[in-house]
This record gives C-alpha cells, sequence and structure tokens, in this order.
C-alpha cells in the first residue's frame, strides 16, 4: 500500500510541487507582461558607460590695430601693429604665448626702440594661469614673463575673480617680481547683445589702479630736476570699448573692435614740459604718462 503513495520533499508530496511550481511560472509571465517598460530593462545588463573625453582646447589669433596702448602707456603709436597669439587649455590649466610686432617703431616716454623707425618683433608674453571654477564664481591665478625689446624683461605674479552675471565683473591684481616691482589692479566689466546670424556686439571698459614699490617708481621733480619724489601710485587709465564678434563658421571668427583710453586722475597725466635731448614729454611718473588714445582694428580667432 505505501508503494502507490508520491515521495515528498520537504514535506510535500510530488503532486503538489509539482502544482505549486506551475502556479509560480503562471504568476511570472503575467507579472514580465504587465511590468512597465522601464521596470523591464532593470532585469537587463546595460553596457558601461564611457566618461567624457578630456582633450586640450584652445585657439589661434593674429590682431592688426593702429597702435599698442598697454594700461594706458603708448608702447607703438605710428604704425600698424600686428599682435598674434596661440592659447592651449586642458582642465583649468592654460598657457598663452602673445607677440607684439611693430612696423614703425617710435620712441615714447614708455618705450625706447633700439631701431627706431624701422619694423621690429618687440614684445613676447608668456603667460601661465589655473582657472577654478564654483558656481558662477571663478578664481584664476597665474605667471606672466614679459619678454622686451624697449625696456628691461621683467616678470608677474597675479591673481583676478570673476563672477558670471549680466556685466561679468572682474577684478584682477597683478604684482611685479622683477624689474618694476609695483602692484597693478583692475576692475573691468563686459557684456555682449545678440544680433542677427549669430553675431554680438560686445561692451566693455576697465579701470586700474597702480602702486609703485621700490626706486624705480620715484616721481619726478621740478626742484631737482629729477625722479627724487615719492613713489608713484594713484588711480591710473581707464578704458571703454566696442565691436563685434562675426562667426564666420563653427570655429572661426572676426572681431573688429575701437577703444578709447584715457588717463583717470591728474596724476596719471601730468607733465613737465618738453625734454630738449629727446623732444618727449617729461613725465611725472618714471614710466610715462596716460593720455588719450583711440585703437581700432580687427582681430581674426579660430578655435579648436
Amino acid at each position: 500500500m505505501f508503494l502507490n503513495r508520491s515521495p515528498k520533499i520537504w514535506g510535500l508530496d510530488l503532486k503538489a510541487l509539482r502544482i505549486l511550481a506551475g502556479a509560480i511560472t503562471l504568476v511570472l509571465c503575467i507579472a514580465a507582461e504587465t511590468l512597465p517598460a522601464e521596470e523591464a530593462k532593470t532585469f537587463e545588463l546595460k553596457p558601461t558607460e564611457k566618461p567624457p573625453e578630456e582633450k586640450v582646447t584652445g585657439n589661434a589669433s593674429i590682431g592688426f590695430y593702429n597702435r599698442y596702448i598697454f594700461r594706458g602707456y603708448e608702447i607703438g603709436k605710428s604704425g600698424l601693429v600686428i599682435q598674434p597669439s596661440l592659447t592651449a587649455s586642458f582642465k583649468g590649466l592654460s598657457v598663452t604665448l602673445w607677440g607684439n610686432v611693430d612696423t614703425n617703431q617710435r620712441n615714447t616716454t614708455s618705450a625706447v626702440f633700439s631701431n627706431e623707425g624701422r619694423k621690429g618683433w618687440d614684445e613676447t608674453d608668456l603667460t601661465l594661469s589655473y582657472t577654478y571654477t564654483i558656481q558662477k564664481l571663478s578664481l584664476t591665478g597665474g605667471y606672466i614673463h614679459y619678454s622686451l625689446k624697449y625696456a628691461e624683461d621683467t616678470e608677474e605674479l597675479f591673481v583676478a575673480f570673476a563672477y558670471d552675471t549680466l556685466t561679468k565683473p572682474t577684478f584682477s591684481i597683478y604684482q611685479d617680481i622683477n624689474s618694476y616691482p609695483g602692484t597693478y589692479m583692475n576692475l573691468s566689466f563686459a557684456h555682449s547683445f545678440a544680433l542677427p546670424k549669430d553675431i554680438t556686439l560686445d561692451l566693455g571698459a576697465s579701470f586700474g589702479y597702480f602702486m609703485g614699490q621700490g626706486n624705480y617708481w620715484k616721481t619726478y621733480e621740478t626742484a631737482t630736476g629729477d625722479y627724487t619724489g615719492s613713489k608713484y601710485k594713484g588711480f591710473h587709465d581707464g578704458m571703454v570699448k566696442t565691436g563685434l564678434t562675426v562667426p564666420i563658421t563653427k570655429a572661426f571668427v572676426i572681431q573688429p573692435s575701437v577703444a578709447y583710453w584715457f588717463p583717470l586722475s591728474g596724476t596719471a597725466k601730468k607733465t613737465y614740459g618738453y625734454n630738449p635731448a629727446t623732444g618727449l614729454r617729461i613725465p611725472y611718473n618714471p614710466n610715462g604718462y596716460v593720455t588719450d588714445n583711440l585703437v581700432y582694428g580687427v582681430g581674426f580667432t579660430y578655435s579648436f
């Protein structure tokens, strides 16, 4: 009589197990058909997504302008200047090489040329910087080496704070650590307006303050006829500009612009007549004086 009984597994006979297995299979089939597509996909193995590839970006540009003004100082004033540059960036690090070619070098109170009246490559600047961004705030620190043919080579350390809002205010501090020890501070603003065909109207302004350090910055005194006065400091140069950015392709743009430079104080533009030996004005500031200047030209930039 025992031979007719179904064998038991975990206390259940074989017939009961078959009925239970069939019920479970039926429930799973119904559940699979009624699962939303998103949930059904969770049962599938997904391929591993690759993180976005980090790559070097940058740009190459060249500009053609009627003169070269640096922080209000006249460097090139009598002929066409050509200013090429190359920038490469990677993960916040940037390297920029910038140059100035003057087609008609003329002596000024800020620059003295050994080959006056001739064309020459008279400046090469190397800038190394790192930018760290916290939401809308960008912090940039860096180093600049100035290789000059019209003055002694020098070096600067700088830090800049920029906030990404309507006028993009940027406050920068530059400290000369070599030939011309001094601190230059600059506050700038910029804004672009969209025009048809992806063209933008670009507006900007900047204002500088300088504080000289070391004996080089002693000011001119009429009593001694030499630079024996207190060290030069004060509101220095101002600049307003306008221009267009005209895209030719996604990577190539043309940027015509006009900038107007002017002194921010009487101290910055102060002079004492003319030096009969050079025919140039005698500036109160030993590095030259700031005067009204209009700079116009066009730049071409290719980004990669």
